[in-house]
């Protein structure tokens, strides 16, 4: 299988692995009646606490990388996704389904939210976060 693939092959695992923990976790909090940009936050901060590790050893195989350097961007580069896209994304999709709040209506907006999200991730964690040829210090 071809390097490429099989990266996007193992970004596709971790990511259901993440959106598991969010979706699920979102969800939940929503119908127990947080307000939606607290349960946002408290759900992608457990995917994103899961998603650094398993995304850097096992998606991009960066172990020997700068460590430090590659927290700090990928906490810039998800933060940025996680509470400034899908956010938006969750609001204009929860607008155009404008309706009392039961789990379809819960979980629609938040899946448009993980897919835009998904891209963003993918584009700058390979380009970026955790690209060929980083050393250690």
């Amino acid at each position: 299988m071809k390097g490429s693939t099989a990266t996007k092959l193992r970004f596709g695992v971790v990511g259901v692995a993440n959106t598991l923990v969010d979706l699920v976790g979102y969800t939940a909090l929503v119908l127990a009646g947080l307000p939606v940009f607290v349960a946002n936050l408290l759900s992608t901060s457990a995917g994103m606490a899961l998603s650094f590790t398993l995304n850097r050893s096992y998606t991009f195989r960066s172990d020997g990388g700068d460590v430090r350097r590659q927290l700090s961007l990928f906490v810039l580069v998800t933060a940025f996704g996680l509470w400034v896209l899908q956010p938006l994304v969750i609001l204009a999709t929860g607008a155009a389904l404008d309706g009392p709040p039961d789990p379809a209506g819960v979980v629609a907006p938040k899946l448009a939210g993980l897919v835009v999200g998904f891209a963003w991730n993918y584009t700058l964690y390979s380009r970026v976060v955790f690209k060929r040829g980083d050393t250690a210090p």
